[in-house]
């Protein structure tokens, strides 16, 4: 009789751990946490709270919305998306906040297809107040090794008022980057016809 596999649990201890990519598609994050591997190394970060899922949730939303009405620019959107840059010093596995496709294979069943072989045109994070230097530093560096992303958002709703700073990508590298106040607007050129209001309130 066969027995099964134990899995490697991944917790706050794992973190900076050296694991190959196929030690950790076999691992399981932890209650209460979730993992990145990033450059060959484990990154554990708590599961946001409320406001940081309220905000997700908020902008997730928006784009379906668009995804609907505009299917020919955008198919699909995913807040449990996993992405993997290429050329970087090690093993990259990253899961932004929000990740938004136009090649999202939806007329395939499910079983024959998986994170690696669809590529996000956009990916969105929301600042957690347990580490806001992974969105603004480590993944301002890492997201361009995607060369599928076009647009890199940024969304700050830790001061007193909600903040977007959009990067967009020239070659290999992002443009000086655009902030966007709380109730303005920002229209991309990566969706046409799509505006957001900085303004997560109902």
């Amino acid at each position: 009789m066969a027995t099964a596999t134990k899995k490697t649990v991944l917790g706050p201890k794992d973190h900076g751990r050296a694991m190959t990519m196929e030690e950790f598609d076999q691992a399981i994050d932890r209650e209460g946490y979730r993992t990145e591997l990033i450059d060959g190394r484990v990154f554990v970060s708590p599961v946001p709270d409320a406001p940081h899922e309220w905000v997700v949730h908020w902008l997730a939303e928006a784009l379906q919305a668009y995804s609907r009405a505009c299917p020919s620019v955008i198919n699909y959107v995913s807040t449990a998306a996993r992405v993997f840059p290429v050329g970087r010093p090690g093993p990259t596995s990253a899961q932004p906040d929000i990740a938004v496709y136009n090649d999202f294979p939806v007329g395939r069943p499910f079983r024959q297809f998986n994170w690696r072989q669809i590529h996000p045109i956009l990916v969105v994070e929301v600042l957690s107040p347990d580490n806001p230097e992974k969105d603004w530093e480590r993944n301002v560096a890492l997201y361009p090794f995607v060369p599928s992303i076009q647009e890199y958002w940024i969304l700050d709703a830790l001061g007193p008022t909600l903040t977007l700073t959009a990067y967009r990508r020239s070659g290999r590298r992002w443009r000086r980057p655009i902030t966007v106040p709380e109730d303005g607007t920002y229209s991309p050129p990566l969706l046409p016809g799509f505006t957001l209001t900085v303004n997560a309130q109902p």
